[in-house]
């Protein structure tokens, strides 16, 4: 793909209803990309499709315009409550995102509807709104698809209603079993016809894919689509037109660097890519008041009602900084994006090239800077020859300024921030632990102080990775950090009674362990005196004290007894023969306790 083009919807070899030209031209999409020419016609010609292209190159019109047409060609209409197309994809953003794409050519056929069944809202509202309106193009994810079909009880027959499906689309098919879709996408499957075109569409090739493939198409045309010019070679998976660079900065400097980067292109549109929801929530707060006069906001996955609406609102945004996990890592469209921040790297290289993929879309010039410490620089190398993506180093960011001093404050200031701080700091410890490329993430060769000083630690936190050693460069702050209140009021009037009841019932507990509750004093005593005389019988009988030359003795005299029981000797040979203690008679006897006769 030299170029984002590839002739114009004329030129296919299938001829496309008007209104649909109509809505490109609304959309201003006057050229085909390649993968939308490769797919239309054959998805239209009825075969299934496996559709393998770089991220941007826009997949989702290579499937919405051909379930519209399959839709248009059905011979008995679609009634309201039957589902025609069905396509589900991994993240709510990206149903929202297709959802939206959707609408726009429906429009003009108000004889089809379409729902998009996605988690962060009421499933019952979801169950009202189909019984309600219908839906002949379902966009779903999985998770909440899944729980549609369970709900005939509340008068949803879904199962009833998909088997008049002709079109099954699953979207960043690769991602759906990364995220662990596979139980709920085989359940899905199990309610629908076998009679149906199907189309899987991935950025990237695995071989769980592959046995989806094998499983759920019949005789599919496989199309892969890559990129052109300087890296035609290598098969290159990141768009020609994406700007992909790498900074060394150490630990205790990242995030300085962030922020004077930030500081330094606030009219941009930015993405920052971090490994966990905790680090999302703490470096997005500090974010927020460092870099003024800029709209920030955050996303990541354990966000409920939220979601939606953030990611609709900066999409529409011109400029501002959205701080995320890799939740945003797939399919997702924001327009104009300059810069990909990348201040973690992902836990796999694919995802690395999925993060990119959010800017230099459809034929655009972006960005995308990744930070590594200087122990992680084979990255780079590892990048360039397992994901053919080269990256260029480029030059330190000027005019750094130490602003963790700030970030120390602000978590004085609030116990929400410190709580933060130390929930980011273990969170990225352990997802650096879990990173895929093992021989260069080493948990071992993190530098946990100045670690812990880039995220403005007050205190190291008690983590397995920490425990027994000693770090004499970190420095801790000399306030009690159990003194640190929170801002919230209501908050900090439930963490002192909390602490309140925590200490009574502390000193509640002290009495009971001396006496034992509805039990006389005197018979506690003497079941400790029992106990006393158990222990010293037991030790007696365990060590008695014996010495070795006396043991050898009374051995002999235990054997010259038994021969006297037996008649194989006489007592006068038993009594020449037995060893006697000069004060207390026969061995025996003594070591017995009696005196002997």
């Amino acid at each position: 793909m030299d170029n984002t083009t590839d002739g114009t919807w004329d030129s296919l070899s299938v001829q496309l209803n008007q209104k649909i030209l109509q809505t490109l031209e609304e959309m201003k999409f006057t050229y085909m990309t390649p993968v939308q020419s490769a797919c239309i016609p054959l998805f239209m010609s009825n075969k299934d499709v496996a559709a393998e292209a770089v991220t941007g190159s826009g997949k989702t019109l290579a499937f919405v315009i051909p379930i519209i047409e399959l839709l248009l060609r059905r011979e008995e209409k679609l009634k309201k409550r039957q589902v025609g197309a069905l396509v589900i994809t991994p993240t709510r953003e990206l149903a929202l995102q297709i959802s939206e794409v959707t609408e726009k050519f429906i429009q003009k056929f108000p004889q089809f509807t379409q729902i998009l069944l996605i988690g962060g809202s009421n499933p019952i509202e979801d169950v009202e709104k189909f019984k309600d309106q219908g839906g002949n193009i379902v966009i779903a994810t999985p998770g909440r698809l899944e729980d549609m079909f369970r709900r005939k009880s509340d008068g949803l027959d879904l199962a009833s209603a998909v088997r008049s499906l002709d079109v099954l689309v699953l979207d960043e098919a690769d991602r759906l079993l990364d995220m662990g879709f596979e139980a709920s996408l085989n359940t899905i499957l199990g309610y629908l016809p076998k009679q149906r075109r199907t189309g899987l569409f991935s950025a990237t090739q695995t071989q769980e894919l592959e046995n989806l493939v094998r499983a759920g198409l019949r005789n599919p045309v496989r199309i892969t689509v890559k990129e052109k010019g300087q890296a035609a070679a290598a098969t290159q998976k990141t768009p020609s037109r994406l700007s992909n660079y790498y900074t060394i900065c150490r630990s205790e400097d990242k995030f300085n660097t962030l922020v004077a980067f930030l500081r330094q292109h606030k009219h941009e549109k930015h993405l920052v890519f971090f490994s966990t929801c905790a680090c999302v929530e703490y470096f997005g707060r500090a974010l927020e008041v460092l870099v003024k006069k800029v709209s920030i906001r955050c996303i990541h996955g354990k966000m409920k009602n939220k979601r939606n609406s953030i990611f609709a609102d900066f999409r529409t945004l011109k400029s501002g900084i959205l701080v995320c996990t890799d939740v945003m890592a797939r399919g997702v469209d924001i327009p104009d994006v300059n810069w990909v921040l990348q201040y973690d790297p992902p836990s796999s290289a694919s995802a690395f090239v999925h993060r990119c993929g959010r800017t230099a879309r459809i034929g655009n010039y972006g960005n995308a800077l990744v930070f590594l410490l200087p122990m992680e620089e084979s990255y780079v190398n590892f990048l360039s020859i397992n994901q053919k993506c080269p990256l260029q180093k480029m030059s330190p960011v000027k005019d750094v300024v130490d602003v963790l001093p700030k970030v120390k404050a602000m978590a004085l200031s609030d116990r929400a921030m410190f709580e933060k701080g130390i929930r980011a700091f273990v969170s990225c410890v352990q997802a650096y632990r879990k990173h895929e490329c093992s021989l260069i993430f080493r948990v071992k060769d993190l530098d946990f102080a100045f670690l812990a000083s880039g995220f403005a630690l007050l205190r190291l936190p008690k983590m397995p990775e920490l425990r027994g050693k000693s770090f004499p460069e970190f420095e801790e702050t000399s306030v009690n950090t159990d003194s640190i209140r929170y801002k919230d009021k209501n908050r900090e009037k439930q963490r002192q009674k909390t602490l309140a009841e925590r200490k009574d019932k502390v000193q509640a507990e002290l009495p009971k362990k001396n006496f034992l509750k509805n039990k006389a004093w005197s018979k506690q005593k003497m079941k400790k005196e029992r106990r006393k005389k158990r222990v010293a019988k037991r030790k007696h009988d365990e060590d008695p004290d014996v010495d070795d030359e006396e043991m050898k003795e009374l051995l002999d005299d235990t054997r010259l007894l038994k021969k006297l029981k037996k008649g194989q000797i006489s007592e006068e040979d038993f009594e020449e023969q037995i060893s006697f203690d000069g004060t207390s008679g026969c061995r025996l006897c003594t070591v017995k306790g009696r005196r002997c006769e």
